[in-house]
């Protein structure tokens, strides 16, 4: 518990004591009430303060006023009757109470969120001039050399230059089971290092590396509410006013034609304490954060409620092909020249690739496996979804697939291999051709079949790479539909083409990791990122977060978000269940102040509590 908890429940218990010690005081008239009044503001001034300010400022109807209208009647009441003020005390005790459990089930699902996301590395050990430098993160440089001791946090991103360790990503991933890292392996910032001395070269600063976008993200995450989240904070606005101008007429009306004005106050004032929201504007939202954070104990990171409403009602699911199903791992199979020997073929084309970042041109200079002379290179042009144009050694030269090589005049040699076929061509003339595998990821079918298994009624694969490359990768996985040869414009116009669709009723996913997807991430219901090999465009655009790239945690993501939803909604049927039931006893005289306010808190606490089931998942109860 925070001190504000520690506080309030210190604060409750004393006034409990003292409200049932004063039943035992022989005091009667004017310092009774006094006496009562001492447990009554010692429990409830912060009540008072708060409608008080609330009136100030126009925000007249919320829960703070009515039971500060309620216990103020109740007063009353007992000043003009019983002369026993236990009633108004114990509606202030009660009301404490269940914002108590609420400030404590809040209180618990950011502290579950807060320690998931606790990855903020504070320092970073720089190699410089052979000495070991201890410094910000934000001071490092892209291609540093840092070294992390057993039991740190690896403070940046980087590739592992030496040493072999196991890596807690648990923090980041939601996985338990240690990653074992070597010489080569990429690593991101916010795991741990377990056993061994690592030394990473830094591939991005701070601000662009993995850990400072999740805390990036996560400062924005609830900034969306979901629909019936939205919808309860309209209620409000309206029930409120209207439960109070029903108060009032219930008080005020039968008493003009019977009398009995005493007896209609009071069931007014139990109408009063009843008819208060608590459970719906409390429930709900805490349910959606809840959902949120046990969702992020599954390494998958929603931006809002807004999304993990959407997450829920997935029914069709599109992916990228390269680094989302498959590994994004190519190698070159094949290497056929046409006018050049097979040597000077792949060396033009590293070449032309050297300044890419694209797993294919990663793969070319690879192959090449020499050091690459970029002073040969000049005027690089990459050209999203097409290939890259270069100048090597004052020779144009033209890396890239079929169709973007026919657009410049080219006609390439027609090849059925299976992989991804990349063509080159030296200054307008066709040279040959390389073939480019990628690796299907080894739990992409099991991924697939398990969004099948849970009523998901398309799968889609988009690429941009041949049919003869894509088909035999579309059937290894299992997917329903793939379509091949896609620019990036081309991919939002499937989505949207997808979505289009005038049989399905749920939303659609997608799911991508290159710079080339953040439009169809952007455009589709729910986008998806691959959140350790994705890049920075696609994880800003999308608004789920797989934290370790594995493709089966869109299927757990969407069972967590389910399984939050269908708690939102039991919280809806039992808030509005019982205060129609309790306000329909409460204006028929069937029930007294102390039930009235036992029945709104006990509703409140049953919703909080079981808001609090949507943070306790697992991948064994999803």
């Amino acid at each position: 518990m925070n001190p504000k908890q520690k506080q309030l429940l210190f604060r409750i218990i004393i006034a409990a004591v003292l409200t049932v010690v004063l039943q035992f005081v022989p005091v009667t008239g004017v310092w009774r009430l006094v006496l009562y009044l001492i447990p009554y503001l010692l429990v409830g001034y912060s009540v008072v303060r708060k409608a008080v300010r609330h009136i100030a400022e126009g925000e007249l109807f919320d829960e703070n006023f009515l039971m500060v209208i309620a216990t103020v009647g109740a007063f009353v009441l007992g000043w003009l009757s019983t002369g026993d003020y236990t009633e108004a005390v114990a509606v202030m005790l009660f009301f404490q109470v269940g914002e108590w459990f609420e400030s404590y089930a809040v209180g618990k699902s950011r502290r579950s969120i807060v320690r998931l996301m606790d990855i903020r590395p504070d320092y970073a050990h720089v190699e410089r001039d052979g000495a070991i430098v201890t410094v910000e993160p934000e001071e490092v440089a892209v291609g540093s050399v840092i070294v992390v001791q057993p039991g740190e946090r690896v403070p940046l991103d980087g590739i592992v230059v030496e040493g072999v360790s196991s890596l807690n990503t648990g923090a980041l991933t939601g996985e338990s089971v240690p990653r074992e890292v070597t010489a080569g392996d990429t690593v991101a910032g916010g795991y741990i290092n377990l056993t061994g001395v690592l030394r990473l070269r830094t591939t991005k600063v701070f601000g662009e590396s993995t850990v400072a976008k999740i805390l990036a993200l996560m400062e924005t995450a609830s900034a969306r509410k979901a629909k019936p989240e939205a919808f309860i904070t309209r209620f409000a606005r309206v029930y409120t006013p209207a439960v109070c101008a029903a108060a009032l007429a219930l008080a005020v009306l039968p008493p003009l034609f019977g009398g009995g004005w005493e007896t209609w106050l009071y069931r007014a004032l139990s109408f009063l304490v009843i008819s208060c929201p608590c459970a719906l504007v409390i429930g709900v939202p805490l349910t959606f954060f809840a959902g949120m954070g046990g969702a992020g104990k599954l390494g998958v990171l929603v931006k809002g409620s807004h999304y993990l409403e959407a997450l829920a009602r997935t029914d069709r699911v599109v992916f990228d092909k390269t680094g989302t199903l498959t590994q994004g791992v190519f190698e070159v199979t094949a290497v056929c020249p046409v006018s050049l020997s097979r040597e000077q073929l792949l060396e033009y084309a590293a070449l032309a690739e050297s300044a890419t970042s694209h797993p294919i041109g990663k793969s070319l200079q690879r192959a090449w496996g020499k050091p690459l002379d970029l002073a040969r290179v000049h005027n690089i042009q990459e050209i999203s979804g097409g290939g890259v144009s270069a100048s090597v050694d004052g020779r144009q030269v033209l890396v890239g697939n079929t169709a973007w090589l026919q657009r410049q005049g080219i006609v390439p040699a027609s090849c059925e291999a299976a992989g991804t076929v990349v063509h080159v061509a030296i200054d307008g003339t066709y040279a040959g051709y390389l073939v480019v595998s990628d690796v299907v990821k080894p739990t992409a079918p099991a991924a697939v079949a398990a969004l099948k298994a849970m009523g998901v009624t398309r799968t889609v694969m988009l690429t941009g790479d041949t049919a003869a490359a894509a088909q035999p990768i579309a059937d290894a996985v299992g997917v329903d539909t793939v379509y091949s040869q896609l620019l990036p414009t081309h991919k939002v116009e499937k989505v949207e083409e997808l979505l289009g669709d005038p049989s399905a009723k749920g939303t659609l996913a997608f799911v991508g990791d290159g710079i080339n997807d953040a439009p169809a991430l952007s455009r589709a219901d729910i986008g998806v990122a691959m959140g350790v090999l994705g890049s920075d465009a696609a994880i800003e655009a999308a608004d789920v977060v797989l934290m370790d790239d594995d493709p089966r945690k869109l299927g757990r993501a969407i069972r967590a978000a389910r399984r939050s939803l269908r708690i939102v909604y039991q919280n809806i049927a039992l808030a509005l269940g019982v205060k129609v039931a309790c306000l329909l006893l409460g204006a028929l005289g069937l029930t007294n102040l102390w039930l009235a306010v036992f029945a709104d808190v006990g509703v409140m606490v049953l919703a909080v509590l079981n808001a609090m089931r949507a943070l306790f998942i697992t991948e064994r109860t999803v």
